[in-house]
């Protein structure tokens, strides 16, 4: 990332803020992933060489600059899905390749439901996946939030300590989960990072 993409997002996260504080609708604010998270996250995709990338939960665009810098080092590809129009964070992705080319590339935007969207993805299809939308509904998306990873692919999880009640039954699901390693990080406002093994796989064949 280069200096200029990285004053952008520290730009983009300071009005996420400002534009927060003063929506009275939570459903409307972006509630973006702290700075310590992103940039925690776009390692991950990085160490984990992802390169198909699912993220849910779209809002302005912070999370999906740098995951579009994350996947453009792996050669790629992020699809980001909202519920909301994207229009806002079209607008700060082209800014952002204006900064740094080649991110806009790397970024499939979708308006769709996000448990809808998993249910169609093939088995295995996903790298990493990452959840930041209503937390309420991710039990409901069960069990497509792991079908669709291959094995040695991540799930992230964020706000599992900000919300801790609104996650807890879908971090009790992948508890249960055989072919599933998770710990949280205590960054930002709780990162529930997943490594989905090759256990159901090998027992398939």
């Amino acid at each position: 990332m280069n200096q200029a993409l990285s004053a952008f997002l520290a730009e983009l996260y300071a009005d996420g803020a400002v534009h927060d504080a003063a929506q009275p609708d939570r459903l409307l604010k972006h509630r973006n992933l702290e700075p310590a998270t992103a940039g925690l996250l776009s390692l991950i995709v990085r160490i984990a060489g992802a390169r198909r990338v699912l993220e849910i939960g779209t809002a302005n665009g912070y999370s999906t600059v740098w995951l579009a810098d994350a996947v453009a080092d792996t050669d790629g590809h992020l699809v980001s899905l909202d519920t909301r129009t994207n229009d806002e964070a079209r607008i700060n992705l082209a800014h952002a390749d204006a900064l740094q080319g080649g991110l806009a590339k790397r970024v499939e935007f979708r308006h769709d439901d996000g448990g809808a969207y998993l249910s169609q993805l093939a088995d295995g299809s996903l790298d990493l996946l990452f959840l930041d939308a209503e937390r309420v509904e991710y039990p409901g998306w069960w069990p497509h939030p792991v079908r669709a990873l291959r094995p040695g692919a991540v799930l992230a999880i964020d706000n599992v300590l900000s919300h801790a009640d609104e996650v807890a039954p879908f971090l009790a699901l992948l508890a249960r989960e055989p072919t599933l390693v998770g710990s949280t990080v205590e960054v930002g406002k709780g990162l529930h990072l997943a490594w989905r093994s090759g256990a159901r796989a090998k027992s398939a064949v």
